[in-house]
């Protein structure tokens, strides 16, 4: 996301979990990323209860992804499938799982599962259509 061939470079953390396109993970060792993936630059990644990012995946800058909430208590693994898409300042919630090849808008508040081939977007985030097969 930040033109610097990210998805072909494993990132690095530093000991605050800080990665060297600026976007964080805090738990590391809980945290699985696939090939090809591209982060923006300022997403924090909460990886306490685990966050598996699939092969293909792109998530705009300035989002929140976080498998625990303090606030409520709440916590679950978060599943971002193959080529989905996820918004600038998207927030995704513990426990959803953005199915294969969906997109979520940006600014989308995420406390539901995405199915697979959707495209949700607001806050929450509700459902606008299907994603649009390419020839």
């Amino acid at each position: 996301m930040n033109g610097n061939n990210q998805h072909m470079e494993k990132p690095k953390f530093n000991d605050k979990g800080m990665t060297q396109w600026y976007w964080r993970v805090l738990y590391p060792e809980k945290f699985k990323l696939g090939e090809n993936v591209q982060i923006g630059s300022f997403t924090a990644i909460d990886a306490l209860e685990g966050v598996e990012i699939e092969d293909n995946v792109k998530i705009g800058f300035n989002c929140v992804i976080i498998s625990y909430s303090s606030i409520d208590e709440k916590g679950g693994k978060i599943l971002l499938k193959r080529n989905c898409k996820i918004g600038s300042t998207t927030v995704i919630m513990p426990g959803i799982t953005v199915g294969e090849n969906s997109i979520v808008g940006a600014n989308s508040f995420v406390n539901k599962n995405i199915p697979s081939s959707e495209v949700w977007v607001g806050t929450p985030a509700k459902f606008l259509k299907k994603v649009e097969k390419k020839n």
